[in-house]
C-alpha cells in the first residue's frame, strides 16, 4: 500500500527525472569530444544512444507498472538508484572503453557508436523506468484520469527542456561535466529515497546505496581528467612536448585533436604542416609588405604570435572560446595585446565588421569535425566581400588520397566565387589511402612561385598541385551550400 500523494508530487518528480536525464544527454556530447571531437556523427551516435535507452526503459517500466503500485514505486526507486550509479560512474566507462572500442572498431563512425553505448546507454535505460509507473500510479491516486495523464506528459517534456537548457547554459559552463553528472547523480538519489518511502520501503538499503553511490560520485569528481581546462566549447589540454626541458615546445589539444604547436624559443617555426603552409603562403601572396590578417579561429596562436614576430601589426583573430585565448596567453607565449581579439564566430565577426583585410585565413578543418557554415558559397561570397584588391584567402583542408571529395568540393565552390583557387601540399608523392594535409588557396592571381621550402619543424618543400588534376578534383566534387554541405560525410575515412 502507497502513501496517499497528491498529482503534483508525481508530477513533480516526472519533471525532475526528465530534466536530469537530458541534462546526461547533453553533457555526454561534451565527455565524448575529448576521445572523438564533436561531429555530426557524435551528436548523431548520443542522440540515438540515449534514445535508444529511454525506449527499453519506458518498455521495462511498462512491466513493472503491471504489478500492485507499493512494488511498482519500490522497484522504480531502485531503477533510480540504478540510474545515479551508471550516471556516477560514466566518465570513468568512457575512460576504460576508449581504448579497446576506437581501436577495435572497423569505421570511427562504429567506435563514436560503441563508446556512446559503454558510457550512456545504461543511464539512459534506468532513467526511462520512471515515467510509465510514475503516470500508471497518478491515474490512481484519484484525479481525473484525462487530466492526470495530460499533466505527466507536459512535464516529461517540461522537464526535458529545462534540462536541456541548464545543461548548456548553465551546469556545463559553470560546474564542468564531471561536477553536472555528480548533480544529477544526487537528484537520482533523491527521486529513489523519494519512490521507496513512498513505497513504504524500509530505509536500510536504501541508505547503504545512498552513501555507496555518493562515494562513487565523489571518486569520479577527483578522479584526474582528460582536460587542462573545460571550457563552454572545448576540453583543452596542453601537453609538453619538449625534447629539451629548457626548451619548451607544447601542444594544444582541443577535444581530441591538436590544434597548434608553438616552441618558446621560435616563435617563427612551425610544427605541423598546415600552419607552415598558411605561414609561407600568405607572406608569399600578400599584396604589401605590412598586410593585414583575419584569422577564423584561434588555436594555439601560433600564427597570429608568428606574424606578430615578424612586426605586423594589423593582425585580427576571431577565437569564439575565450578559454582558448586564455590558454594561449599562459602556456603559449602568445601577447593578446598584439592582436585584435574578438571572442565570436568568425562568419560573424566577418558579417558585422567593414573592415578590409588583405590575408584572411581558415583553420576550419579538425578532422571529422568540420563547421558547416565556414565552407560554404555564401560564406565564402562573405570572405570575397572582407578581402582588400588582389587579396588572398587560405583554408587547411585534411582528405584522403583515395577518396579526395572533400578537397574537390571546397575547390569546386570557391571556383563560384573566386577567379583562381590553387591546392598546395607536401612536394611527395602520399601512401595510398593517406590522410594528406593540404592547403586551399583563394584569389585573383596566382601565387609567383611554384613552390617553396619553411622549417615544419624540419625543412620541408611544399607545392601547388598542378592544374589539369585540380581541374578533375572539382569535377568530382559538389557546391556547397548554406542549405546543403554535407562536408562530414565528404571527409569521413573510407569504408
Amino acid at each position: 500500500m502507497t502513501r496517499l500523494s497528491p498529482l503534483w508530487l508525481f508530477v513533480a518528480l516526472q519533471a525532475v527525472v526528465s530534466a536530469a536525464s537530458l541534462v546526461v544527454e547533453i553533457v555526454a556530447g561534451r565527455m565524448l569530444a575529448p576521445y572523438v571531437g564533436m561531429s555530426l556523427y557524435t551528436w548523431t551516435a548520443v542522440i540515438a544512444v540515449v534514445l535508444a535507452g529511454f525506449s527499453v526503459g519506458h518498455w521495462a517500466g511498462g512491466i513493472l507498472a503491471e504489478r500492485p503500485s507499493a512494488r511498482a514505486l519500490r522497484a522504480t526507486g531502485w531503477a533510480l538508484f540504478g540510474a545515479a550509479l551508471t550516471t556516477a560512474l560514466a566518465g570513468q566507462a568512457l575512460r576504460l572503453a576508449s581504448g579497446p572500442v576506437l581501436d577495435g572498431a572497423p569505421h570511427p563512425v562504429w567506435g563514436i557508436t560503441g563508446l556512446t553505448l559503454a558510457a550512456f546507454f545504461l543511464p539512459s535505460f534506468f532513467a526511462g523506468i520512471p515515467a510509465p509507473v510514475l503516470t500508471k500510479v497518478a491515474l490512481d491516486s484519484g484525479t481525473r484520469p484525462g487530466r492526470a495523464l495530460g499533466a505527466m506528459f507536459a512535464s516529461g517534456a517540461v522537464g526535458a527542456i529545462a534540462g536541456t537548457l541548464l545543461a548548456g547554459f548553465v551546469f556545463i559552463a559553470w560546474l564542468g561535466s564531471a561536477l553536472t553528472l555528480a548533480v544529477v547523480t544526487a537528484v537520482y538519489g533523491a527521486g529513489a529515497l523519494l519512490c521507496l518511502w513512498l513505497a513504504r520501503a524500509q530505509p536500510t538499503w536504501p541508505g547503504a546505496a545512498t552513501i555507496a553511490i555518493a562515494a562513487l560520485a565523489i571518486q569520479s569528481v577527483t578522479a584526474p581528467g582528460p582536460c587542462t581546462v573545460e571550457s563552454r566549447y572545448f576540453c583543452l589540454t596542453v601537453s609538453d612536448v619538449s625534447a629539451d626541458p629548457e626548451r619548451p615546445v607544447r601542444a594544444m589539444v582541443l577535444d581530441h585533436l591538436v590544434h597548434g604547436i608553438s616552441a618558446r624559443d621560435l616563435p617563427q617555426v612551425h610544427f605541423t604542416q598546415h600552419a607552415a603552409m598558411l605561414d609561407g603562403l600568405s607572406q608569399r601572396r600578400a599584396p604589401v609588405a605590412d598586410f593585414s590578417s583575419f584569422f577564423i579561429g584561434g588555436g594555439n596562436y601560433a600564427l597570429p604570435r608568428a606574424f606578430a614576430d615578424r612586426g605586423l601589426t594589423r593582425i585580427t583573430v576571431a577565437e569564439i572560446d575565450p578559454a582558448v585565448t586564455a590558454l594561449a596567453a599562459s602556456a603559449f607565449w602568445f601577447d593578446p595585446a598584439k592582436a585584435d581579439i574578438l571572442h565570436q564566430d568568425a562568419r560573424m565577426a566577418l558579417a558585422r565588421g567593414d573592415e578590409r583585410y588583405d590575408v584572411i585565413v581558415g583553420d576550419a578543418f579538425t578532422d571529422t569535425a568540420v563547421p558547416q557554415h565556414l565552407v560554404t558559397r555564401e560564406f565564402f561570397d562573405l570572405v570575397r566581400l572582407r578581402l582588400t584588391p588582389g587579396g588572398s584567402y587560405l583554408m587547411n583542408v585534411i582528405d584522403y588520397t583515395d577518396r579526395l571529395k572533400a578537397v574537390g568540393s571546397l575547390v569546386a565552390t570557391l571556383r563560384t566565387v573566386f577567379p583562381v583557387v590553387e591546392v598546395w601540399t607536401e612536394a611527395r608523392r602520399p601512401e595510398p589511402g593517406a590522410r594528406v594535409v593540404m592547403v586551399i588557396v583563394a584569389g585573383t592571381a596566382q601565387t609567383q612561385v611554384p613552390r617553396f621550402t619553411v622549417p615544419a619543424p624540419e625543412l620541408t618543400e611544399f607545392a601547388a598541385l598542378g592544374d589539369a588534376f585540380v581541374d578533375r578534383l572539382a569535377a568530382q566534387g559538389i557546391v556547397l551550400t548554406d542549405d546543403y554541405a554535407p562536408i562530414d560525410r565528404l571527409v569521413g575515412a573510407v569504408d
